[in-house]
């Protein structure tokens, strides 16, 4: 069985964090360390992509875009291809190598986190589509490596992550609705194990408990961020005997694309008999029928602010810590004020 990086860690008496940042080429390695951990690897015939003789080398930081769950995403949706285009936009900029690498929760129980950033000769990481209970997120405090996480809070030394304020969004989404007279509103969730979701169901049991409502009021399901799985069970929710809601706020785009298929399907017309709001900004939701009203984020701002994090924090000239970035609450075509004399409970 070949070497890994815990067993170079265990043979030169040093944690599996410093071995990564001594094939990283950290300044904060002492020689001797170095040394001792390089005489290890040798040994055991541990060779990660870059080799021990080309530990000195001055070259510039290998910054690393980790995507997980690229392949489960929609073709309509182009966040991640956003999130490039800033962190690459800044990477250029500053004279940083970049790599996009991909991983799934079956990679993750394969290798480390430690072991794939040395394996890949990553310097920093930024994390997009990271869950809670990905294997890596539990990792992630202890590894020593620069990390970067979108929408995801991480807490630790050399520790940043970027967001907008979640919480915050889907309140005023949601205190949007209740404003033109919705009262029956059926949520679409994302994924039960993302950040996202939770915050975002927060803001929406504030934008009712502000209004004097319960949030039992409010319809709640999963749609895993999918388009088809919001499709079919917002779908079998209308056709279900359970009162007709007046409004759909979809926690995506994309979901909200599968819950306006679903509603014409079922016969109904948009807005005119029920409302539908997504969350993220996509470009596609100008061109939907009705344009899709929508929370729109930046992602390219998204992705340069968290280059620009990673970068600070690899030269140590910041800590990390969390960054908010603003949102904006697009009002479009597909959300109307319930009509005079029609009970908002349908």
């Amino acid at each position: 069985m070949a070497a890994s990086i815990q067993d170079v860690a265990k043979l030169a008496g040093v944690a599996i964090g410093t071995v990564s940042r001594a094939f990283n080429d950290y300044p904060d390695i002492r020689p001797e360390t170095k040394q001792r951990i390089v005489e290890a690897a040798r040994t055991l015939g541990y060779t990660p992509n870059i080799s021990a003789r080309n530990l000195s080398a001055k070259k510039p930081p290998n910054i690393g875009l980790i995507v997980s769950g690229l392949l489960e995403g929609n073709s309509k949706d182009n966040l991640v291809y956003l999130i490039l285009q800033g962190v690459l936009s800044y990477t250029k900029a500053k004279g940083l190598e970049l790599a996009l690498y991909t991983t799934d929760s079956k990679e993750q129980r394969r290798r480390s986190y430690t072991e794939f950033c040395a394996g890949h000769s990553i310097s920093g990481t930024i994390l997009s589509g990271i869950t809670t209970d990905d294997a890596y997120f539990e990792e992630l405090i202890n590894s020593g490596i620069p990390t970067v996480a979108l929408d995801v809070p991480i807490h630790g030394q050399r520790m940043g992550w970027i967001s907008i304020d979640n919480r915050a969004a889907a309140r005023e989404a949601m205190a949007y609705l209740l404003s033109l007279g919705h009262r029956r509103i059926l949520v679409v969730s994302g994924k039960k194990n993302a950040h996202v979701s939770d915050v975002r169901a927060q803001g929406v049991r504030e934008a009712l408990e502000a209004e004097g409502l319960v949030a039992q009021e409010c319809d709640l399901i999963h749609g895993d961020f999918s388009e088809e799985l919001a499709y079919e069970r917002v779908k079998a929710r209308l056709r279900s005997s359970a009162g007709m809601p007046s409004a759909i706020f979809c926690f995506s785009d994309i979901m909200a694309m599968g819950a306006m298929r679903a509603a014409r399907e079922v016969g109904l017309r948009i807005p005119d008999d029920i409302s539908v709001m997504g969350f993220d900004g996509l470009s596609l939701g100008e061109l939907t029928v009705p344009p899709l009203t929508t929370v729109a984020q930046d992602m390219r701002a998204m992705g340069w602010e968290a280059a620009r994090m990673l970068h600070g924090i690899m030269e140590r000239r910041e800590k990390g810590g969390y960054t908010i970035l603003p949102h904006q609450l697009l009002l479009r075509e597909t959300v109307s004020p319930v009509e005079a004399g029609k009970s908002a409970a349908g």
